[in-house]
């Protein structure tokens, strides 16, 4: 929704749209996306979230969105692309980012919102090729795309692991129920 008061343009952030809505209003201590700054999106559907990211970056920044769904990357572009220089459409599978490296800059956040099994490993290998070395990640965890068969909680200690084990580490972890149910929010930082 587009609010306008005067010269200013506000829109509303839904958080039971918005993962990362739904972290912020959850206490995400630290929001590692700034005015500038580059950042991977895997996952970016049809760029709800991708919009306001692309907002708080600026015209400096770039948002690099992959979406595998051909449907969702179709409305990205109409919705979003089409309006903003500062994002970057990729119809791609996240989990084979040497497919789009010629495509993606060194980025400072890899944001990562998939739908998929081993989550943090798609994360973690996306961060191999485009991550700075300072630089950090933000992963949607959606457990029961994960496994169904495992409690919540230990499906997130699972995928936290695995980034451990990818010298990530851990910086704060928001779940994000009444927003989402079974989800959290992962932040993580290079070691």
């Amino acid at each position: 929704m587009l609010i306008k008061s005067g010269e200013a343009e506000y829109r509303t952030w839904d958080p039971y749209r918005s993962k990362l809505a739904a972290g912020i209003l959850k206490n995400l201590k630290n929001l590692p996306i700034e005015h500038a700054k580059s950042i991977l999106y895997l996952g970016s559907a049809s760029g709800t979230t991708a919009s306001h990211v692309s907002d708080i970056v600026g015209e400096q920044g770039r948002v690099y969105c992959v979406e595998f769904a051909q449907r969702s990357m179709r409305d990205l572009i109409d919705a979003l692309c089409a309006h903003r220089s500062n994002v970057y459409p990729i119809l791609a599978d996240a989990r084979l980012p040497e497919r789009y490296r010629a495509l993606v800059a060194s980025v400072d956040l890899v944001y990562s919102d998939v739908a998929q099994p081993e989550q943090a490993k798609i994360l973690a290998d996306n961060a191999d090729l485009f991550l700075k070395p300072e630089g950090s990640a933000l992963m949607a965890i959606k457990s029961r795309s994960v496994d169904v068969t495992m409690e919540p909680v230990d499906v997130y200690k699972q995928e936290i692991e695995v980034l451990r084990k990818r010298h990530f580490k851990l910086v704060q972890t928001v779940r994000l129920e009444p927003y989402d149910r079974d989800h959290a929010l992962v932040l993580v930082n290079r070691e």
